[in-house]
């Protein structure tokens, strides 16, 4: 018991005093109690095959099929506004629902992209609140997040009350509207840094606007410009001017060239729009870019595009001008090439057996651009994704084997990439839920958790019933915080039921605050997998969750404590 304490103390103390990896830390304290004989390497092994974790990590996977599909273009250009209260409230009503029928860590994996590439506010304005909403939406229903997932399994398996789906809807629905409205407010005190427009890149893709393009007449914004995943409108040229930085607010106008800087292999987006075309008044003749370098000897040199009519000679569309490592802007199609220009070429079938290509070019090398998904694959992967979960939720099959059977089924169609779901399996994370479900079991067979429970029964003589449910909660809200969600439910269930069979009342309402508060993880962000997860892509430092996350945390417990008792009365067993 004291091993199991020191390790326990340990670790929070690194976690909060140190800048070392997360995961590291969680390792080193598994190792510690492996050594010391307090768990096995088959607990450990048996937390790897955890179905809650197993789920999580299906759900993760199955989110960077979703990522692939128009859900995040969807997504992206309904948060868009050019307002920062507007976005975060599409935002946070958007994840918010999603969450509730959607595990949360699959919402926020798919949103935070979206909130990345949105280009109207820094990111880090928006991430935090993306997780708390998340966060928020989750405790709607059993299915909206793993901690409930966990809780009502471990509770069903010690004998415990059933949870049924929406137990958790009339409690969750007061935490929505009450901490919901606090994000709003404290949201101001997030990072404010602005993102980087020049979006400096290697090469600009010029596409000019068809005087019947449906484009004309509206916006940057609400045409979605804004909303492009990887490409960054950078220019309009318009007549002899040029109009740059581009506003959201700013209206496209019928044959103003737009330049777009940012990854050229996702020009598929640009030509996918309505009345734009590439400046070389074609469409692009494969899916095929290479990029190439003008040769001294090349009949291009002091040569317009037009002039020489490069498609025609080459089979082969410029699509990106780079002149001494600087990018190009301006009227692409009129600008004389000089030697040791690179271009960025999208190249038809002939290019390879046209005579004149190494007399004029040096070939650098090749990209295959990111093909959008068919209307057929799209509505398979969206639908696949939510029959998936639907079937979980009802109970059909179980949510592992349905993730898994639609994983499945999406490489196997092509829908999905099986090398880049290796690339981006989630090992950190996974490290990190099965030490901390490790450490929960320490924690339990070393007599630590029975000694706090027993200790926490000899307290309670006399005290409110509801003030020994705000005491379940604090508890629960505290290991949530310093150790993670999953872990802290693991270890309070057991107390949670202890505490009811003690008291002889019903086990509802201790059961529920356990579920609660162990979702209750706003100022630390090690405790829930979507605070880690924009963390790390919003850069944030530990301090920017104390700083807006404890006034939502003071709100969340005081809304959980009031209502547990109204919705879940403490009827004697």
């Amino acid at each position: 018991m004291l091993l199991t304490a020191t390790v326990l103390v340990g670790l929070i103390t690194a976690l909060v005093a140190t800048k070392q990896r997360v995961s590291h830390m969680f390792v080193a304290a598994t190792a510690v109690l492996l050594v010391g004989g307090e768990i096995n390497t088959q607990t450990v092994l048996n937390h790897v095959t955890n179905s809650g974790i197993v789920t999580l990590v299906l759900l993760l996977l199955a989110a960077i099929v979703l990522e692939r599909t128009v859900l995040l273009r969807f997504l992206a250009k309904h948060i868009a506004h050019s307002q920062y209260l507007p976005s975060l409230i599409k935002m946070g009503a958007l994840s918010t629902i999603a969450s509730s029928v959607l595990n949360n860590t699959a919402v926020v994996a798919t949103m935070m992209r979206a909130v990345m590439k949105s280009q109207l506010h820094a990111p880090q304005r928006l991430l935090i609140p993306l997780s708390y909403f998340s966060i928020l939406g989750g405790t709607l229903t059993l299915v909206g997040t793993s901690t409930n997932l966990v809780v009502s399994g471990l509770v069903t398996a010690q004998g415990g009350p059933n949870i049924a789906i929406f137990d958790f809807l009339p409690i969750g629905a007061a935490l929505v509207a009450g901490c919901g409205a606090v994000v709003m407010i404290v949201s101001r005190w997030l990072p404010q840094q602005t993102t980087d427009e020049s979006l400096e890149s290697q090469y600009f893709i010029e596409a000019a606007v068809a005087p019947s393009s449906p484009l004309v007449g509206k916006t940057v914004i609400k045409n979605g410009l804004r909303a492009l995943d990887g490409l960054f409108l950078a220019e309009i040229v318009r007549g002899d001017s040029l109009i740059s930085p581009v506003k959201p607010d700013d209206v496209i106008q019928a044959n103003d060239k737009l330049l777009f800087s940012g990854d050229v292999r996702r020009v598929h987006q640009i030509t996918a729009l309505p009345g734009l075309h590439t400046f070389n008044k074609g469409d692009l003749p494969a899916t095929n870019l290479r990029e190439v370098l003008v040769s001294p000897e090349s009949i291009l040199i002091g040569k317009t595009l037009k002039q020489v009519g490069f498609r025609a000679r080459f089979d082969a569309a410029v699509i990106g001008l780079s002149r001494e490592g600087k990018t190009v802007s301006g009227k692409l199609g009129n600008n004389p090439i000089q030697s040791g220009d690179k271009l960025m070429l999208a190249v038809g079938p002939d290019f390879e057996r046209r005579q004149n290509i190494s007399r004029n070019f040096f070939l650098l090398s090749d990209y295959k651009t990111f093909q959008p998904l068919s209307v057929v694959q799209n509505t398979a992967a969206i639908a696949g994704f939510l029959a998936a979960i639907a079937a979980g939720a009802l109970g059909i099959m179980s949510l592992i084997e349905s993730l898994t059977l639609y994983l499945v089924l999406m490489v196997g169609s092509k829908v999905a990439d099986s090398s880049q779901l290796r690339r981006r399996f989630p090992f950190e994370l996974l490290t990190i839920l099965v030490c901390a479900l490790s450490l929960a079991s320490a924690v339990q067979s070393s007599g630590l958790a029975q000694s706090v429970t027993k200790s926490f029964l000899s307290h309670i003589n006399g005290v409110p019933t509801v003030a020994v449910l705000l005491s379940l909660i604090l508890l629960t809200v505290l290991l949530t915080e310093t150790m993670t969600n999953t872990a802290a439910a693991a270890l309070m269930v057991p107390i949670a039921l202890s505490v009811a069979d003690g008291l002889q009342l019903d086990a509802m309402p201790w059961v529920m605050a356990v579920a609660y508060g162990a979702s209750a993880c706003f100022i630390s962000p090690f405790g829930y997998q979507t605070n880690l997860m924009v963390m790390s892509a919003g850069e944030y430092r530990p301090a920017d969750f104390i700083r807006v996350g404890w006034p939502v945390t003071l709100v969340y417990i005081a809304i959980v404590t009031v209502l547990i008792p109204i919705v879940f009365p403490f009827d004697s067993v």
